[in-house]
């Protein structure tokens, strides 16, 4: 399928790394994947994973850690990666995206560090006391078309996402929210897009967030995320929960999970956020 997905995260090889020498593409972030004006993270953070994925021998993300230096917006970029480490399992790797600025100098608006593997190659045995979300069916759910009104800037990517999210944490959205801390949803592509370890990059920070069901509008400018994806995802329709347990001194931390249709923890992630200033 040719999902916006792909074509939106898509890099071009403009300089080959070899040994002390970094790898080089060309991208173009699109403003369709964008949240108040700014490119959302975990989009950010699929356009470098698609380049490390390149750069590196091994195909998958295992861990993506990202800080985020400055706001990212719509247009022209350029990453540049740098291979750590290679072994047998696993390869190590850096990269950063640039974009212009004003007087034509280059600004780093994120760097990543990450490992990747090859999740085909890991064994079944599967040890946890973690559980699904209890989240109601997904016609019970609601949409971003069920709001009374679209959030102020938000909607570009909503366009993009099939997302529907459980009722009891959706009191925000009519001026009631719990003080909980809590999202839950189902998430997809709304192309029809399968997911893939590359676009759980993107879901681990694709809901709303957290600090909105704390009562708190406005962007919430993520510091730093990392994302840890544990296999690749069976077909079907994701369930996404994100929790916040303490917002102090301006910060908060969301954790993400992701499940997918066969009951399979397939991504978590935590990050530090700003909490909105308004």
């Amino acid at each position: 399928m040719d999902s916006q997905f792909d074509r939106d995260t898509a890099v071009t090889l403009r300089t080959p790394g070899t040994s002390g020498t970094p790898g080089v593409y060309d991208t173009e972030l699109s403003a369709d994947w964008t949240i108040f004006g700014v490119v959302n993270g975990g989009y950010l953070l699929a356009v470098l994973g698609r380049a490390l994925g390149d750069a590196l021998p091994h195909p998958d993300p295992f861990t993506v850690s990202a800080h985020y230096l400055a706001p990212s917006l719509p247009g022209p970029a350029v990453v540049r990666t740098e291979t750590v480490r290679t072994g047998r399992t696993l390869s190590t790797g850096q990269a950063s995206l640039y974009q212009p600025a004003d007087d034509g100098t280059e600004v780093e608006r994120i760097r990543v560090v990450a490992t990747y593997g090859d999740l085909g190659t890991l064994t079944d045995d599967v040890r946890t006391s973690a559980k699904p979300p209890a989240i109601p069916p997904y016609e019970h759910c609601l949409g971003p078309a069920d709001a009374p009104a679209p959030l102020p800037g938000s909607s570009e990517i909503a366009r993009l996402l099939d997302l529907k999210l459980d009722p009891a944490t959706v009191g925000w959205a009519v001026g009631a929210p719990s003080g909980k801390g809590e999202v839950r949803g189902w998430f997809g592509l709304a192309d029809g897009r399968d997911a893939d370890p590359l676009s759980l990059l993107l879901t681990v920070d694709a809901l709303p967030p957290t600090a909105f069901d704390l009562g708190l509008a406005g962007w919430t400018p993520t510091v730093e995320l990392t994302a840890h994806i544990r296999c690749r995802p069976a077909p079907g329709p994701l369930r996404v929960s994100i929790t916040t347990r303490n917002l102090a001194g301006g910060f908060l931390e969301e954790d993400a999970e992701v499940w997918d249709s066969a009951d399979r923890l397939v991504a978590q992630s935590r990050q530090l956020a700003r909490a909105p200033r308004g």
